[in-house]
């Protein structure tokens, strides 16, 4: 049988609505919390703002598109004239400058003569004296170059080399300025050099000693240590002679049809010697290379 069920009494009843009725006031109690707690609202990008930042880049992506395109029309036209360049032989432009000179020259010496007058006059008209005087220093110092081109002993050979290199001469009169400088202060302190001015503000250094400027009795540069860019240049030079003079060398020798040292005196003497390095060569190349650099003893 099924168990008997259990009658209601009076006081459960009453125990029943009153669990019922702290239940439901909890529920009040949280959804009334919840709608007192505040709704924080995200924050939004003002429509004002997002414009002017799409305008801000419309404008850089203009700028570069600008940018790109000057660029891009540069590089055609440099390589247009490049490639004119490249295109135009400068000997057949200056060929015809020249003959165009020429032309215009017989032209006008042609019709200065029909028209009865002094060529020479009417063509030193368009130069002024100063102009007329360097063109004819310029053209005999032209004609003394080219008649000093043969050899003629070897104090003329050294007298060229000097002056090219003379030429050539590059100094630095910023780091002598210096050195200069640094030498006056030196003697002034030491109390060897005296600085005077002159009536006409002019600063003159004296020498009290004889110590200060060099004479033929001076010993003093050789305490001068040179800097070390100026040895690497002389060392270049150095190089540089060897190398011409052994270009000149080899120059020499293909004219005679010889790459080496000249060993014979006449051609049968020559192919003797010939026949001989092809045999004994590698022989003798160590001997050969200590006469060479003397040390062969």
């Amino acid at each position: 049988m099924p168990p008997s069920k259990k009658r209601k009494t009076r006081a459960a009843a009453e125990l029943e609505e009153e669990a019922q009725v702290s239940v439901s006031g909890i529920e009040t109690t949280a959804s009334e919390a919840l709608a007192a707690v505040p709704i924080i609202a995200e924050p939004t990008t003002s429509t004002s703002d997002v414009a002017a930042k799409a305008k801000e880049r419309a404008e850089r992506f203009k700028a570069l598109q600008a940018r790109a395109k000057t660029g891009a029309q540069k590089n055609l036209k440099e390589a247009t004239l490049e490639s004119q360049r490249l295109a135009t032989d400068p000997n057949l432009l200056t060929s015809l400058n020249r003959k165009s000179a020429i032309a215009q020259h017989n032209l006008m010496k042609a019709d200065t003569e029909a028209a009865g007058e002094d060529f020479e006059r009417k063509r030193a008209w368009d130069w002024t004296i100063d102009e007329s005087e360097r063109w004819d220093k310029r053209l005999k110092k032209k004609d003394a170059h080219r008649d000093d081109q043969a050899f003629q002993d070897y104090r003329q050979d050294s007298r060229k080399v000097y002056k090219r290199q003379i030429r050539d001469l590059k100094p630095d009169m910023d780091r002598y300025e210096q050195e200069k400088m640094k030498a006056v202060e030196k003697a002034a302190a030491s109390g060897g050099l005296e600085i005077v001015e002159t009536d006409d503000g002019e600063l003159v250094a004296v020498d009290k000693d004889g110590t200060f400027y060099s004479t033929a009795d001076s010993t003093g540069f050789v305490e001068h240590k040179p800097p070390k860019d100026a040895v690497d240049r002389l060392v270049k030079d150095l190089q540089q002679a060897e190398e011409n003079r052994l270009k000149k060398r080899r120059e020499r020798m293909g004219q005679n049809g010889d790459d080496g040292d000249v060993t014979y005196i006449n051609e049968k003497n020559k192919n003797f010697n010939q026949k001989l390095a092809r045999f004994y060569n590698k022989y003798t190349a160590e001997i050969r290379d200590s006469f060479e650099r003397g040390t062969m003893i």
